[in-house]
């Protein structure tokens, strides 16, 4: 039976919410219910909700963050199935459906993703491998999983959530498997605030320590790799 929960944590996303639920209630399989937790938006989210009746669970927050608003989504869902999207994507009609073939078809598996645009560039979904994962993450926040699998996003974590949530569910022997094909796309709108970001990948492997000087979205982001690394007791490289 699919009962799946679509889980939407925002904050400030007037301009792209509305479409982000359109794409989720014109699934070929439709989603036992969407809850969106508004993490302290001081725009009018909470009016472009309102249009879509009790088609919605709406809940209000005091600002905490995106992964204290996904755990208190994931507290009121009352599906089997989990899928956690930030508001500034939209999926392809048939996306639940296939993710949730996988995971009935495959019972060992606790969560499915796929492939993703962000803007024009193309992200392709990577075959699952568990020593690759311990060394970056390859896999979206926005997959399906398992509730009787998921243990929750660390609210400690401030970035790269995603990874220390797959990795966290690797050492309970959790595993996922991949859908090779692009199911959704992120949609970049300049001037708000994006919970999804993307920085070209080769800023990351310049060598800035030699020249003395990093640019801030690296050095946060070497950072916050350090600290899931440490917590999960990876082998990583000096940063400087």
């Amino acid at each position: 039976m699919n009962e799946i929960s679509v889980i939407i944590p925002t904050f400030q996303h007037t301009k792209t919410i509305e479409n982000c639920i359109d794409s989720l209630l014109s699934q070929t399989l439709l989603p036992k219910e969407i809850i969106v937790v508004d993490d302290g938006s001081t725009d009018d989210t909470k009016i472009r909700i309102d249009r879509f009746g009790d088609k919605i669970k709406y809940v209000f927050q005091n600002n905490q963050g995106a992964p204290t608003a996904r755990n208190n989504g994931a507290k009121l869902a009352t599906g089997n199935f989990l899928l956690f999207s930030d508001a500034d994507i939209f999926f392809k009609p048939n996306m639940l459906e296939k993710m949730f073939s996988v995971l009935e078809t495959h019972k060992d598996v606790s969560y499915v993703y796929c492939g993703f645009l962000w803007d024009n560039k193309k992200f392709p979904a990577q075959t699952f491998d568990a020593d690759k994962l311990r060394k970056s993450n390859y896999i979206h926040t926005t997959s399906l999983i398992r509730k009787q699998d998921f243990p929750g996003f660390d609210p400690k974590i401030k970035r790269l959530q995603d990874w220390d949530l797959w990795l966290t569910m690797l050492e309970n022997n959790k595993i996922g498997m991949e859908i090779n094909e692009i199911l959704f796309y992120v949609r970049n709108v300049s001037g708000r605030k994006n919970i999804s970001k993307w920085t070209p990948s080769i800023l990351y492997r310049i060598p800035w320590y030699a020249i003395g000087w990093t640019p801030k979205t690296i050095r946060d982001f070497k950072n916050a790799e350090k600290v899931i690394k440490i917590k999960h007791r990876l082998k990583f490289k000096n940063f400087t």
